[in-house]
């Protein structure tokens, strides 16, 4: 008897034995680059930003980072330890993944052994026409397709086209971030959809004054979303100018939301692009709050607001806008 019970114990230590020297799941990233030294930095991503996380030496154009994922998510790699738009992005899950970058011209990075990102990439590659409902079937499970839905279609999708597509993924991965974050979307775009009154709200003036969205009933307004460093935005800014010009003197009022991070690019946009009108901002890039109101996921982006408070368009562009205009004040 005591043979039995000692041969199970030093089985039992054994198994514990082994279980413990059996490495737990985790990524490592084996990086080479077209430099000698320096440091490469890991960071997060919460909505369209990201957050310095690790860091590590590049040595004879090497580099590593080791960690551990839930489950794969969205992270990016930077030579800038204070970038937060646009980094390389990498879909990390717990496996052994290489990079390889190349900082010539704008710069690439080339990563195998990450499933998800190879996802990711095949989206990048076929973007024109692309079927993201499909995609979704296809892969009901992938955070990486989440992010694709969340990041590239909840701008042009409806609320309810949005839903549909949510409802496509497995419900074992309701919980990805991407996807809970596209709920609070589809709520957002449904409150801010023509004929709802547009939610209120406060905004600092480049002179550090409060202005007030209500401020402006009894008037058509344009609540225009854009900022300094967005070059579509910077190039639809004529055309605004001259809807302004057109109809200002009939009472067209534009209000014009930055999500500028700096002053100083902020008013100098203002002043480079001749935009005459209203202005405010919180100067918190897409944590801005009014765009977090709004539900605005890209820019530049607008509502049209009538004199009662009420929404009667959005993302009206180039002639869409004048041609709006002029239905309304020349009856």
């Amino acid at each position: 008897m005591k043979k039995n019970s000692l041969f199970i114990l030093s089985a039992f230590i054994a198994t514990v034995f082994l279980c413990s020297c059996q490495k737990k799941p985790s990524y490592q990233i084996s990086g080479t680059i077209n430099m000698d030294s320096g440091m490469m930095y890991l960071q997060s991503f919460r909505n369209k930003m990201f957050f310095l996380v690790d860091s590590a030496p590049i040595k004879q154009g090497q580099f590593q980072f080791t960690g551990k994922v839930d489950r794969p998510d969205l992270f990016g790699l930077t030579l800038n330890r204070n970038e937060t738009f646009s980094p390389h992005y990498i879909f990390i899950e717990n496996s052994p993944i290489l990079v390889e970058i190349d900082t010539t011209g704008r710069g690439t990075a080339i990563i195998t052994g990450s499933a998800e990102n190879d996802l990711f990439e095949y989206y990048k590659n076929n973007r024109k026409g692309f079927d993201i409902a499909a995609y979704i079937k296809e892969n009901p499970k992938s955070p990486a397709v989440a992010y694709i839905l969340y990041r590239e279609f909840s701008t042009d999708l409806s609320a309810t086209q949005l839903e549909e597509h949510v409802a496509l993924f497995d419900p074992t991965v309701r919980d990805i971030s991407f996807l809970k974050e596209l709920d609070e979307i589809i709520a957002t775009k449904r409150s801010v959809e023509p004929g709802q009154t547009a939610p209120s709200f406060s905004g600092i003036t480049p002179d550090g004054l409060e202005l007030n969205l209500e401020s402006f009933r009894g008037n058509y307004l344009m609540l225009d979303f854009w900022a300094s460093w967005c070059g579509p935005c910077r190039r639809s800014n004529p055309n605004k100018v001259k809807a302004f010009e057109m109809f200002h003197e009939q009472g067209f009022q534009i209000l014009s939301v930055s999500l500028d991070r700096k002053k100083e690019d902020w008013l100098k946009g203002i002043e480079t692009d001749g935009l005459v009108w209203n202005h405010v901002s919180d100067l918190k890039f897409w944590d801005s709050a009014p765009a977090k109101l709004y539900g605005v996921r890209s820019i530049p982006s607008n509502f049209l607001i009538d004199p009662n408070g009420i929404i009667i368009a959005s993302n009206l562009h180039g002639d869409e806008l004048i041609n709006k205009l002029a239905e309304i004040y020349n009856k």
